[in-house]
């Protein structure tokens, strides 16, 4: 296994981990509940963030830019409803 790949197994997995926290939050039945699963999320969005940009200054993270037409015929769409 190469760095990339680590680097690709360990996003996917902080981002997996982030859903678990995100609603562990939304279901937690009290506060300090809660409290606790929002600040770990908060902390995996962090190293979600860390790993992105380490992978990005590499090359490792290619992003495409969103076609104009195609948003602004999701945007008609959602604003209609």
């Amino acid at each position: 296994m190469n760095d990339q790949e680590i680097m690709e197994n360990l996003l996917m997995t902080t981002k997996g981990v982030c859903d678990l926290y995100m609603h562990g939050a939304i279901e937690s039945a009290t506060q300090n509940v809660h409290q606790a699963f929002g600040t770990a999320l908060t902390d995996s969005l962090s190293m979600q963030e860390d790993i992105y940009q380490k992978m990005s200054e590499k090359g490792w993270y290619q992003t495409t830019q969103a076609d104009a037409q195609q948003m602004a015929q999701v945007r008609q769409k959602f604003a209609a409803n």
